[in-house]
């Protein structure tokens, strides 16, 4: 079968693996859809992230979706020709995180796609995947496996909003509208929020935050002032969520946020100074939002109730052998929100 497998900075292959058979309690899965993320793109153009770096071939991928074709021993609820969404979410369930119900601090987590331990762990950008039973979830006959494909980013945003507290009746800012940005908006509507403002540097992002239920956006490189307007009075949003990892934006964000309000950083961007002064004269709580676990399984139900469409978000979709294709694409965030793979 075939494997994206990253090698090194911008030297991906697309490359035939062996197939692997499901043991007990296992499910055989082909891989219907696979979406690029954030991760996936700096291991293809950087080779890795701050100090982690692609050390051996590794097959990227972590956000997909397929068709189960066989089961092992033991398994049960899952038949053939279901079509599950897989988190690749795999604590051990037995370090002192697990035990205490955080997961997505596991000491000794198996992500799909990382080359932080060595050996890395394989991702599931292949063809056929062996996964857990208990990864997987049932996919409604009614959405795609793209669109099952975008439970991941999803849940990431679902955690943040966890981390957040109540958004009922609360006027939100995102700051970054890459994907999980885009995200970070269906996530707060779903949560109640009543105002969800949106802030990039990029004309090209904006119209995909307004087909998610954005109710304003801003280009604050064009129009920085439209933003410090929000700082009146001490501040105008109740929850901020910082997608961009930038300073400025970290910045001007704190300045709009009220006093006692919440800001929830996801963005990775290295060291980011923090403007010590506003967070203390304004009471602001900073938390931080790190992957998700129980969230995945709430993004599939999101998605197979249609409570909520992501569709608008998925912007490319490129076939597995076009895969250097598909992550230059991504790259450029002016022609892209979303882009997948099709494995089938």
């Amino acid at each position: 079968m075939k494997a994206a497998i990253i090698h090194a900075a911008k030297d991906l292959r697309i490359e035939d693996i062996a197939p692997e058979a499901a043991g007990p309690g296992q499910l055989e899965i082909r891989i219907g859809a696979g979406g690029i993320c954030g991760s996936d793109l700096h291991y293809y153009n950087h080779g890795g992230f701050g100090d982690v770096r692609v050390r051996e071939p590794m097959i990227l991928g972590h956000e997909v979706a397929g068709t189960v074709t066989a089961l092992g021993a033991g398994v049960d609820g899952f038949a053939v020709g279901d079509r599950v969404a897989v988190s690749p979410s795999r604590p051990c369930n037995s370090c002192e995180y697990c035990l205490k119900g955080l997961q997505n601090h596991c000491i000794n987590m198996r992500f799909y796609g990382s080359a932080m331990p060595m050996p890395h762990i394989q991702g599931a950008f292949r063809q056929n995947l062996v996964a857990e039973a208990w990864q997987c979830h049932k996919v409604a006959d009614t959405v795609s496996l793209g669109e099952a494909a975008m439970a991941e980013p999803l849940a990431v945003t679902l955690h943040a909003v966890s981390r957040a507290g109540s958004l009922l009746g609360k006027r939100v800012l995102v700051s970054g509208c890459g994907p999980i940005g885009a995200l970070c908006i269906v996530s707060a509507r779903a949560h109640g929020a009543r105002e969800i403002v949106v802030t990039d540097v990029m004309d090209d992002v904006l119209p995909y935050a307004e087909a998610v239920g954005a109710n304003r956006v801003i280009n604050v490189a064009k129009d920085p002032e439209a933003l410090s307007t929000y700082a009146a009075g001490k501040g105008s949003f109740d929850v901020m969520f910082e997608a961009s990892g930038n300073a400025r934006a970290l910045a001007s964000g704190l300045q709009a946020l009220r006093p006692r309000g919440v800001l929830v950083q996801l963005g990775l961007g290295g060291e980011v100074g923090l403007p010590q002064n506003m967070v203390v004269s304004k009471e602001i709580e900073i938390r931080g939002s790190f992957r998700f676990h129980e969230e995945y399984g709430l993004a599939v139900d999101l998605i197979n109730q249609g409570r909520i469409d992501i569709k608008p978000l998925i912007s490319q979709t490129y076939p597995l052998d076009d895969a250097v294709s598909a992550f230059e694409t991504a790259s450029d965030r002016s022609k892209s929100m979303k882009v997948q793979l099709a494995f089938e």
